[in-house]
């Protein structure tokens, strides 16, 4: 099979739905918007949680809590199998040598190491954090996990 040999599933197309062209097409007058009002004009829509000026429910229940989304700290993380993936002349690694391999996301500098996977030879790695298993396996392949601050 070859890509102009593709076809479609059977209703996977549709016919566009045309408004506003008489009674016949089963949307005329009102084009299926209803009556008159805010949301028959065009641009004109509610946003969510809008009870018509009433006060809203979610402003009148209260907020308690703490929520910890602004004070989280996110980490990149790369699992010890992929440090593998590295050049053979690369010994020490650390956020900045994973972002320049595509192995992290350019601005992420916490760096975590995971135990997933394994490892073939030294490697000096530094990150702010390691999981037990990731410093176990890089020990015990005769390299360093080096905890940064």
């Amino acid at each position: 099979m070859k890509l102009h040999e593709l076809k479609n599933v059977p209703g996977a197309i549709h016919r566009k739905k045309r408004v506003g062209c008489g009674e016949g097409g089963g949307h005329g007058k009102t084009s299926g918007r209803g009556g008159k009002g805010q949301t028959a004009r065009s641009g004109g829509s509610i946003r969510p949680g809008f009870e018509g000026g009433q006060m809203p429910l979610y402003r009148k229940l209260p907020h308690r809590g703490f929520n910890n989304y602004n004070h989280r700290i996110t980490y990149a993380t790369v699992n010890v199998g992929e440090l593998s993936k590295l050049d053979e002349s690369i010994t020490e690694i650390n956020a900045e040598v994973l972002s320049q391999h595509g192995l992290i996301r350019g601005g992420e500098t916490q760096l975590k190491v995971l135990g997933d996977g394994e490892v073939s030879r030294a490697f000096k790695v530094t990150a702010v954090k390691f999981s037990e298993s990731a410093k176990a396996k890089l020990e015990k392949a005769g390299g360093q996990a080096i905890v940064a601050e």
